[in-house]
């Protein structure tokens, strides 16, 4: 059977989000599993001394606006957030604790509607009651999840899965790895599926 192909995503990432609509059909189209990574964009730009796209001059104008239109493009339903960018380490640790208590399937579904709550309802996912009230209302298990969002155990997963992505070369989201080949941005999913279709580009 291939590899599974490597997804890595920050929370508060418009283009994460839009990835994350589209990467399990991309793979399932051509027999892939796909490993979902959370990650912390905050601490990959300490290394590459970049910070979000929306701060930055110029560049900031632009991505709100393309954020809009390639969401219209795609299809993809969007609404900017209220409060953004923001913190997503109580999301990503979630989604952690999600895993390792019911499963890969189920951590990822839950990131899925951590995603729409962010960017189609405009939750505030930096917020703990507001995380764990999305995986309550979607039928989630939540016992236990105020505690292991703030677990050594969890934190201790994170960094580790932080630390490795960028060993890896990961430096933005989303970013997606098919066997040793690494692509960024969602702008790149066209590359990504000629990869999986001919095994090189």
């Amino acid at each position: 059977m291939s590899a599974a192909i490597d997804f890595y995503f920050d929370f508060s990432s418009p283009y994460g989000y839009f990835a994350a609509a589209r990467i399990d059909e991309l793979a399932g189209k051509y027999g892939r599993d796909v490993e979902w990574h959370p990650i912390l964009l905050g601490a990959v730009f300490k290394t590459t001394g970049s910070a979000p796209l929306t701060e930055l001059p110029m560049k900031g104008k632009y991505s709100l606006h393309d954020f809009e239109r390639s969401a219209r493009y795609h299809g993809i339903p969007y609404s900017r957030p209220p409060a953004f960018p923001l913190p997503t380490q109580v999301a990503a640790r979630a989604m952690l604790w999600t895993q390792s208590k019911h499963g890969a399937d189920q951590s990822i579904k839950f990131a899925k509607l951590v995603y729409q709550a962010m960017f189609v309802d405009g939750v505030n996912i930096a917020e703990p009651l507001n995380i764990i009230d999305i995986a309550r209302k979607n039928g989630f298990d939540t016992d236990g999840m105020a505690e292991g969002i703030n677990s050594l155990s969890i934190k201790n997963q994170l960094k580790a899965e932080i630390d490795l992505a960028m060993a890896r070369g990961v430096f933005g989201s989303p970013f997606v790895i098919v066997d040793g080949e690494s692509f960024w941005g969602f702008d790149r999913f066209e590359q990504v599926e000629a990869m999986l279709k001919f095994g090189k580009i």
